[in-house]
């Protein structure tokens, strides 16, 4: 069955890659073939021997439309446990300025909370348009997405630090105990 995705015009580029690089990786490691039509900002995923790799092409190329450097969603396909999370910032906003201030928030001041949240948690994030998208482990997105929801709500940036130091503890003994 063919999928296809709706991508911001100005990400096309990324997805083809320089002389078709990111498609042609994207093609290799999925088994799908990809048809994608710049002018109207759509890609089509065709399924080749692997079905369960064309879903994992379907997450690549939503993390690259939502600003992901695609070297940095290429793991998706080697990692089983990688997800894609989107959290829509204009359900919690209503003007553009108050966007910006959102995502400035989230991002922080020389991209500080966004560098910290993605050492401690070991995701990888990117802030998007109306969107922050993050990449990692169910467990992990849901830290963050805990964290992005704090900040959100107006939390000071000390808590929310606070919140993920404890949390990257967390991870650390569940690690340590599966073991």
């Amino acid at each position: 069955m063919m999928t296809h995705i709706k991508v911001p015009k100005d990400r096309v580029g990324a997805i083809i890659g320089p002389k078709g690089r990111v498609k042609q990786i994207i093609e290799e490691k999925s088994t799908a073939s990809l048809d994608i039509d710049s002018e109207e900002g759509t890609v089509e995923i065709i399924p080749g021997d692997d079905p369960v790799g064309a879903m994992k092409a379907e997450d690549v190329i939503n993390a690259i439309a939502r600003g992901f450097n695609p070297d940095k969603t290429f793991t998706m396909f080697d990692d089983d446990m990688l997800m894609l999370e989107v959290i829509d910032l204009s359900k919690h906003t209503g003007t553009q300025k108050e966007l910006l201030r959102l995502k400035g928030r989230i991002i922080g001041k020389g991209g500080k909370t966004r560098e910290i949240t993605e050492r401690l948690i070991g995701v990888k994030m990117s802030v998007y348009g109306k969107t922050v998208s993050v990449i990692g482990t169910p467990e992990q997105n849901q830290i963050a997405r805990t964290a992005i929801e704090m900040l959100i709500d107006g939390a000071n940036h000390g808590s929310v630090y606070s919140y993920l130091e404890k949390k990257r503890q967390e991870l650390l003994q569940s690690q340590l105990d599966y073991y």
